[in-house]
């Protein structure tokens, strides 16, 4: 799956790190579409976290094994009826969103199987995106690399259209973050943020 952020020289990629500062010590995690593991291996290393990584992709759960992580292959638009109930303490999809055709039905799976949810995606609206179709073409971006004609991307959204997503489906927003070159935006976030990072719960 698409992980693609670079990280910061000198330290933890910033959406890992702001991701960990959220997962309580100890927690159980389930990372969907895990890519290489590597948000997994560092909520390990940092906040001791245990839990499994899902991904489709064969040389991805080689990788994950390869850096002690259990991951399961199986294809998330099958849903995740393999989990009970508030199985794990966080469900995590990070930066993976935009890749998946049934987005409402994967929400209720993550905040059914999840007492949590962290949802992170490529804010379509930022600046530059924008300036880039005004100049005729297709954006492509650090976190966005793939050309139109080859992209998996199927589902790109703004922050403005996620958080009304939210507030139509009962889905209550703990805590959001907006970050650009691994800075944290407040001003202007749906203009100035390129990565959305959000901590979700069901509605009481």
């Amino acid at each position: 799956m698409n992980k693609t952020m670079l990280p910061p020289s000198g330290g933890p990629r910033a959406d890992f790190a702001l991701i960990a500062g959220w997962v309580t010590p100890g927690a159980r995690v389930l990372d969907l579409g895990c890519g290489d593991g590597s948000l997994l291996a560092y909520l390990r290393d940092a906040r001791g976290a245990d839990g499994y990584g899902v991904d489709i992709s064969d040389a991805d759960i080689l990788a994950c094994t390869q850096k002690g992580i259990s991951a399961i292959q199986m294809n998330l638009e099958e849903g995740l009826s393999i989990f009970g109930d508030d199985s794990f303490d966080y469900v995590i999809l990070s930066q993976t969103l935009q890749t998946v055709m049934h987005v409402e039905g994967l929400l209720q799976e993550i905040l059914r199987v999840g007492k949590q949810g962290i949802v992170t995606f490529p804010n379509f609206s930022y600046w530059h995106r924008r300036w880039q179709i005004m100049m005729g073409h297709m954006p492509v971006s650090e976190d966005l690399p793939y050309q139109w004609f080859n992209t998996p991307n199927i589902h790109l959204c703004t922050i403005k259209d996620f958080d009304a997503f939210c507030g139509s489906r009962s889905i209550r927003v703990l805590e959001r973050a907006v970050l650009t070159g691994g800075r944290p935006v407040a001003l202007l976030p749906n203009l100035l943020g390129s990565l959305a990072v959000y901590r979700l719960s069901r509605l009481a």
